[in-house]
């Protein structure tokens, strides 16, 4: 089973909704046997939601959020490394991703800050050379845009959004166990 989460990494509802569909993935993956390949894509969400309710929902999650000290931020050039780190492999991706939701969303950092990014691809397994040229130039930077608007194609409305066997859509933020609930009922269906 293959699923592509569609998220962005300043938006607290993906982070939230990314991790309790890895939780789900990881239980359907031990209960089946059968793994569940995870990839992240850019794209954006126009609809901020009240604080209150994703600070809420993320410490159910066991995230504490820290949204006192976020930092506003444009996600192109962290995307552009995520991208980048996706070629080396999911894990890394996913490392990554973590990473900057972290510093996004917990510690305050600017994720648009090229050294903030590089020093995150670094912590990731990345290199931080490779990482700072990267974002000195413009690679990756149509891909990401690409990703975003196939996000927009596909009706990606709320985040995050999921793909699962590139037929299967799941809109939002869901609790671990509809995520689960809907993986099993996926994997039923083939």
């Amino acid at each position: 089973m293959k699923a592509i989460v569609f998220a962005d990494v300043v938006d607290a509802w993906s982070y939230v909704g990314a991790v309790r569909f890895e939780r789900a993935a990881a239980l359907h993956s031990i209960l089946t046997g059968e793994p569940v390949e995870i990839s992240y894509r850019a794209a954006s969400f126009d609809a901020p939601v009240p604080t209150s309710e994703v600070v809420a929902a993320a410490r159910i999650t066991g995230i504490d959020l820290n949204v006192d000290e976020v930092v506003p931020a444009d996600s192109t050039d962290a995307w552009r490394l995520l991208t980048w780190a996706e070629s080396v492999g999911p894990d890394v991706q996913r490392e990554l991703l973590h990473q900057l939701w972290r510093a996004h969303l917990l510690e305050g950092a600017d994720v648009a800050d090229g050294f903030v990014l590089a020093s995150r691809a670094a912590l990731a397994g990345l290199g931080l050379e490779t990482a700072e040229a990267l974002l000195a130039s413009d690679e990756y930077r149509t891909e990401v845009e690409q990703q975003r608007e196939t996000a927009a194609l596909i009706g990606a409305s709320a985040s995050p959004f999921v793909v699962v066997d590139a037929r299967h859509t799941l809109a939002g933020v869901h609790s671990q166990d509809d995520y689960l609930r809907a993986l099993q009922h996926i994997a039923a269906q083939h």
